[in-house]
């Protein structure tokens, strides 16, 4: 009987003010959609980052007769020279780093860079201009500093590069991207705690001889608050679970039938499993809003 009092008196309430509850459920909606996004977005930049670190190589580039660094005043890399590089990536002090090498000659480098560009560049470029190449898969792929270190300014080199060197700016630009929506989150989160708070503010203004006759009959505070605490909950969740649909809808056609088709070079997607992840969190993260925003307004407007 005192559970179905509070629910009647909570079912009430959201019908009293339904406008203002269709407000909470949207600004909930847009807000919790906001931070679902950036979470699945920073997953993304995870599983993107994990990928090509795995893949990603440091390649040590050998001298050519054309290169115009100190390392290379004597022209193109020597055998003894060659043979130098090989052995240290195999001496036991890197044994730990290197993973596996792979030595590209120069007419390999030129045989991959027709197939990637086409016959069309058989005029403009020869096996010479490209030299030859150590590829070295690393263990770590943060330690590509050692490997820096060890073969930069070696005679015979003309330099080392790391290729996750140029995946970091994308993987910048996407972590910005994300701060930008947790950004946005969090004021649309504002934005419905307020709203929360002023609509609980209104419906017990609504009802305040209602809430009169309680206290003369000796209701507890708890019993008072605890209907528009729920008003508060059940608008928030309704929109907590249109966010959990929009996050759904967006991973399944966004990502699965949009994206998946068109990047093709981003091989590790976010899934429904990561969706899945994701939705109770923003749920959890609505529904605790909620009944924090209501109780302080509802304990603040009975003091009054």
């Amino acid at each position: 009987m005192r559970a179905g009092l509070i629910l009647s008196e909570a079912l009430t309430g959201l019908r009293r003010n339904a406008s203002m509850v269709i407000s909470v459920i949207l600004v909930t909606f847009v807000s919790l959609t906001f931070v679902g996004a950036a979470m699945l977005m920073q997953m993304q930049i995870g599983k993107m980052s994990a990928y090509w670190a795995e893949r990603a190589q440091v390649s040590i580039v050998m001298c050519r007769d054309d290169s115009t660094v100190t390392t290379c005043a004597e022209g193109a890399a020597t055998q003894e020279q060659l043979d130098e590089v090989a052995t240290r990536l195999a001496s036991p002090a890197l044994a730990d780093i290197v993973r596996d090498v792979r030595f590209e000659s120069a007419d390999e480098a030129y045989e991959n860079l027709l197939k990637l560009y086409g016959d069309e560049y058989k005029d403009y470029v020869t096996p010479a201009q490209l030299g030859e190449t150590y590829w070295v898969g690393l263990v770590d792929p943060g330690k590509s500093d050692v490997i820096t270190e060890a073969f930069n300014g070696m005679t015979g080199v003309e330099g080392v590069k790391n290729q996750m060197q140029y995946l970091e700016p994308l993987f910048s630009a996407l972590t910005v991207a994300t701060y930008i929506a947790v950004g946005i989150a969090v004021l649309m989160l504002i934005a419905a705690v307020l709203l929360i708070a002023t609509t609980i503010r209104l419906s017990a203004y609504a009802r305040r001889r209602e809430v009169g006759i309680m206290r003369l009959v000796g209701a507890s505070n708890r019993f008072i608050q605890t209907p528009f605490i729920l008003e508060g909950v059940a608008a928030a969740f309704i929109g907590s679970l249109l966010a959990g649909a929009a996050i759904v809808l967006g991973v399944h056609f966004g990502v699965g039938q949009y994206l998946h088709d068109r990047v093709t070079f981003i091989t590790d997607w976010v899934g429904m499993s990561d969706a899945a992840i994701v939705i109770p969190v923003i749920i959890i993260i609505g529904l605790v809003l909620a009944a924090l925003s209501a109780g302080f307004a509802i304990r603040r407007w009975l003091r009054a």
